[in-house]
């Protein structure tokens, strides 16, 4: 007799699933593939969770997540009986500013970042309700060390649009790490300090900006756990701002991220709340907005829904002025890609392919990363459809952007590129680029 006492919340929500054990154990393996941390749990697994044992401290939060999808809303520790550890409960009662700060620090840790980068993103999280954040907002204690004015904000401003540029010309993987070192030693210190009413509101609102844009580059780069970290973040500070068009193109950016994951009714869900969020907003916004839900649409399959939220778009687009913001902004090239995303995810190839190179023709010379992506998910999809010498002509292309980045969106294109040329070897052009991204993986150290 071990006296080992069955796990009764664990079983109560495994009862609620409808799962086998093998399928329990496959789900948690689904999950920690995501996360790039793989594993090779089998039904005599799960069988023992049941039974009392637990499942090792860095596989809980997987099980956890895998009953949260399954179930559709987020599952807790204390309901599956699990205990709680060290780090559960540091930040209760903490700010919103001490949670920035404790983000950005450990985002600036090298031996932190690998494992924010793994860290879990959880797909059954409700959509932060605007109202809900402004009353929590409201009444957050801020150091009174210092006073700062509109000079203050403007920096944060300003840094946030150098920022974007450097994402756009060198990649997230020089970006990220100046952002989250600003947001730790300056704007951390100015959301302590004193402050007019009007200023304290505009400074919330220029420090949701930058966390949005920290948030959308740890998605980029595949830190999917920590990209939703920072989103949540920058959700609050919009709110705390009164800054509508933030809180709504950050539900966006969560959408987006859903739709990279392949949470299409997420992501569906999402885009439609940051389209009903969004008050009387500018065509550009509008179109941002309508671009991200056609492609939700098209996710779970709804091609009318899909081709008339894309109109919209369009039509949006049409009507804005020649003024593109630096954070969240849309453009023809923006609109083009995500026509691309739709046809592809409605089985339109062909239709996608076009798409994509148009809007590469139009793409800003300086956007290098968006650049990147899209060449390799076009020369990805031209190779779907047979065209072995034009896919190795586009990735030619990618390759004089990559050489200059550090990205690892980018990164995970050029595996692609090494993986799916491969077997074309006996073609000149296959041999040519697979020669040459041979050699940059040299240089790179890949």
């Amino acid at each position: 007799m071990t006296g080992r006492v069955p796990n009764r919340g664990l079983e109560g929500l495994y009862r609620e699933t409808g799962w086998t054990l093998s399928q329990f154990a496959q789900e948690v393996n689904r999950v920690s593939t995501e996360q790039g941390r793989p594993l090779k749990y089998r039904a005599q697994s799960a069988h023992q969770w049941l039974d009392g044992h637990l499942p090792r401290d860095e596989a809980r939060p997987l099980v956890l997540e895998a009953l949260a999808r399954r179930l559709g809303r987020p599952v807790t520790r204390v309901e599956a009986g699990f205990p709680s550890t060290s780090s559960d409960g540091a930040n209760d009662g903490c700010g919103m500013v001490e949670d920035l700060v404790t983000t950005g620090r450990e985002d600036m840790d090298p031996s932190r970042r690998k494992v924010l980068a793994a860290s879990l993103y959880a797909a059954a999280l409700p959509v932060p309700v605007y109202a809900n954040l402004v009353d929590r907002a409201r009444g957050k204690a801020t150091g009174r060390t210092t006073r700062i004015g509109g000079g203050e904000v403007a920096t944060v401003r300003t840094m946030t649009e150098r920022i974007a540029d450097i994402l756009d010309e060198l990649g997230g993987g020089h970006a990220r790490p100046m952002a989250a070192a600003f947001l730790v030693n300056t704007v951390g210190p100015y959301l302590r300090a004193q402050a007019s009413e009007e200023v304290r509101k505009d400074l919330m609102s220029a420090v949701s900006d930058l966390v949005y844009l920290t948030g959308w580059m740890a998605m980029y780069e595949r830190a999917h756990g920590l990209g939703q970290r920072y989103y949540l973040q920058a959700l609050e500070f919009a709110a705390a701002g009164e800054d509508y068009v933030t809180y709504c193109r950050t539900l966006r950016g969560m959408a987006l991220q859903a739709a990279n994951l392949k949470h299409s009714n997420k992501a569906l869900s999402l885009a439609d709340a940051a389209a009903e969020a969004a008050p009387k907003v500018g065509p550009r916004l509008h179109a941002f907005l309508a671009g991200q839900q056609a492609h939700g649409a098209a996710l779970v399959g709804d091609k009318r829904l899909a081709f008339t939220r894309l109109a919209e778009t369009e039509t949006a687009l049409a009507k804005a002025d020649g003024r593109r913001d630096a954070i969240g902004g849309y453009d023809q090239a923006a609109y083009l890609f995500h026509v691309s995303s739709v046809r592809y995810a409605l089985g339109d190839v062909h239709g996608s392919i076009a798409s994509m190179r148009e809007s590469n023709r139009v793409r800003p010379p300086v956007e290098k990363q968006g650049r990147a992506h899209a060449n390799g998910l076009l020369a990805q999809r031209q190779l779907e459809v047979g065209h072995l010498e034009a896919s190795c002509g586009t990735w030619h292309t990618f390759l004089d952007d990559y050489e200059s980045l550090s990205s690892s969106r980018a990164d995970e294109h050029f595996g692609i590129l090494r993986s799916s040329i491969r077997p074309y070897l006996a073609n000149p052009q296959a041999r040519q680029v697979h020669q040459r991204a041979r050699q940059l993986a040299h240089q790179k150290a890949i």
